[in-house]
């Protein structure tokens, strides 16, 4: 693992609090002189999508000093920013988030001297990029129903995702709304379909959110 890796995991312990707080602060100090910028996500779906949109255009972001670290949650950012942002490591920053979570973020950032101007472009100037409604919606929505499913094909999964539309929970639902629905089932298919949905993505395709955060970093 890199050293943006390590501060990663150390920057992860240290926002968690309890027994290990002083051992991982002591750790993610240390390491921090290796990082260039630190990217705030709500999970490790993202950071799989970023660090593959990375590879495509050649890039190795923890070679940068370019430290991806989900947060488990997007309620969470306020402690993350306490570890990575003015009030304790003061290190440049970006982030990804859900329309959904957008308040949360925007809030901590105002509360820790970062406040971004009104509206969506005022977050982006920050680094701070937005998805409509999540990343996976953005994802479905640049690929297109059937380029998902071939997608899932190609994982092996079609048979699985034949069985889910079939719950009568889902079979009066769009197409896109069960694909949305399948992919995020559980964290490690949520991850796994981050990656290779990036990965097939059309020349010219790439979510905004995602392309926009890339070029900032």
């Amino acid at each position: 693992m890199d050293e943006s890796g390590r501060f990663g995991l150390a920057a992860v312990a240290w926002a968690a609090g309890g027994a290990g707080t002083q051992a991982a602060a002591a750790a993610a100090r240390e390491l921090a002189h290796g990082v260039r910028t630190v990217v705030l996500v709500e999970g490790s779906s993202d950071r799989s999508a970023l660090d593959a949109l990375a590879a495509r255009y050649g890039r190795d972001l923890g070679a940068e000093g370019v430290a991806v670290v989900p947060l488990g949650g997007a309620t969470n950012i306020g402690r993350f920013l306490d570890v990575c942002g003015p009030p304790g490591l003061g290190l440049p920053l970006a982030g990804l988030c859900d329309i959904g979570e957008e308040r949360h973020f925007r809030r901590h950032l105002e509360r820790v001297g970062l406040a971004p101007a009104p509206g969506r472009a005022g977050l982006e100037r920050l680094g701070f990029h937005v998805c409509v409604a999540d990343l996976e919606d953005e994802l479905i929505r640049a690929l297109g129903a059937e380029g998902v499913q071939r997608v899932i094909e190609a994982q092996g999964e079609t048979r699985p995702f034949r069985t889910f539309r079939g719950q009568p929970a889902q079979r009066e639902r769009p197409v896109e709304h069960q694909l949305r629905r399948f992919l995020g089932t559980h964290s490690g298919r949520k991850a796994l379909y981050a990656r290779a949905l990036v990965e097939h993505l059309p020349p010219g395709r790439v979510p905004r959110p995602l392309e926009r955060l890339l070029t900032h970093v």
